[in-house]
């Protein structure tokens, strides 16, 4: 309980501050981890290749292409062997916005962690990134 609850508190006070520059930007935090991941990767992502980059359902990746592409910032193209395959890409748009985002963002969430030094961050991302990859499997399991 003393675990969870702490994740659980962490997760409701940063939803809380809501990342302010990605609020003035008018993104949420899922939006930005979509375009940051195509622009990280530099090539086209299948929305699948999204899902798993981002640790997102594909439901809610493609809830979240279709407002993006919407707004200009990711297009879409079909694949020219399989119609049933989508490639995506950032747009110009998208890849200005993330570029002009991501200054702030990351001084934002340096802020955030300052009371922990580089190897506490270091430990912790290591340790949390762990549970992610035991709970992912295992937590499917559970709900049934």
């Amino acid at each position: 309980m003393e675990i969870i609850g702490r994740i659980n508190r962490c997760a409701a006070l940063l939803q809380q501050a809501e990342d302010a520059p990605l609020r003035r930007a008018g993104l949420s935090r899922p939006e930005f981890d979509l375009l940051g991941a195509l622009r990280r990767t530099g090539h086209e992502l299948t929305p699948g290749e999204l899902a798993r980059e981002t640790f997102s359902s594909g439901a809610a990746v493609t809830k979240r292409l279709k407002q993006l592409t919407e707004r200009g910032l990711v297009e879409r193209r079909g694949d020219t062997r399989d119609r049933r395959v989508v490639h995506l890409r950032l747009t110009d748009a998208g890849r200005e916005l993330v570029d002009g985002i991501l200054p702030a963002q990351l001084t934002y969430e340096t802020a955030v962690l300052s009371g922990l030094d580089g190897p506490e961050q270091g430990e912790l991302a290591a340790l949390l990134g762990e549970l992610l990859g035991q709970l992912e499997g295992r937590l499917g399991a559970l709900r049934s």
